[in-house]
Order: structure tokens, then sequence, then C-alpha cells
């Protein structure tokens, strides 16, 4: 498995931070990489996303919710991914860390999206905790 990490620090406290993040299905109203995101019920969602010029779809379930800390997920089918957002307190507000891990099983589109995966998920974790700052701030 690939993994990809980030980390950005946000000028809100973690429990305004994680109170937005934990709303998954907003998601796709912080990146222009998002789709959509359908709630399917009981912490599962699936998301349809558009990378490396094909769309992609997976269903993922929220493993794990410790507020205002820690927030995981793993995917339940599509692309095999498990991610982890995780929040501190520092003097600046809240600093988040992005932890994902994914794994492309078509050894062809695995070349192509471990080359673009690590600059995409960079621009998507960043236009998503801009985008939860910038409505932090609204």
């Amino acid at each position: 498995m690939a993994t990809i990490e980030h980390s950005e620090i946000i000028k809100a406290s973690p429990e305004r931070v994680f109170e937005l993040l934990r709303r998954v299905e907003d998601f796709a109203d912080y990146s222009d990489l998002i789709r959509s995101i359908d709630t399917l019920g009981n912490d599962r969602y699936r998301w349809h996303v558009r990378a490396v010029g094909m769309d992609w779809s997976f269903d993922v379930v929220v493993t794990e919710i410790q507020p205002p800390h820690v927030l995981a997920w793993e995917s339940l089918e599509g692309v095999k991914n498990q991610g982890r957002y995780k929040l501190r307190a520092v003097p600046e507000g809240t600093e988040v860390e992005l932890t994902l891990h994914y794994d492309i099983r078509n050894r062809l589109m695995e070349k192509a999206v471990n080359k673009a995966a690590k600059p995409l998920v960079g621009k998507v974790s960043r236009q998503i905790l801009e985008r939860v700052e910038a409505r932090l701030h609204e």
C-alpha cells in the first residue's frame, strides 16, 4: 500500500475544525475533484471522484471517531484506501494531519495513479482544509 501524508494549520480550535471534518457528506463542497458524496447510513458514504482523467467511486465507512482528535475511515469497495485525520491544538489553532493509504490492484493503472496520487491528494487535502478554514471564518 502506498502512503500519502499532508498537514496544515487551521486558525480555529480543534473542536470547531473537527465539527466540520465530521460532516463527511460536505467534503464535496471542499474540493473540485470530489464530484459528490452519497450518505448510505451507519457512517457509510459513497464517494464519486474525478482524478487522472477518470471517474472513481468507492464506498467508505468511518472506523474511528474521537472528538476532537481523530476521524478515520476505510474503503468497503472500489479503490482500496484508509485514512485518518489527526487534530491537535497548537498556538496558532489546530494542526490537522492527514495520512492516507491506498492500493490500486490494476498494474497498468497503478503506475499512473502512483505518479499522480501524491500531488492530487495533496491538492485535495489543501483544498479541503482551506475551505474548512474559510467556512469557519464566515
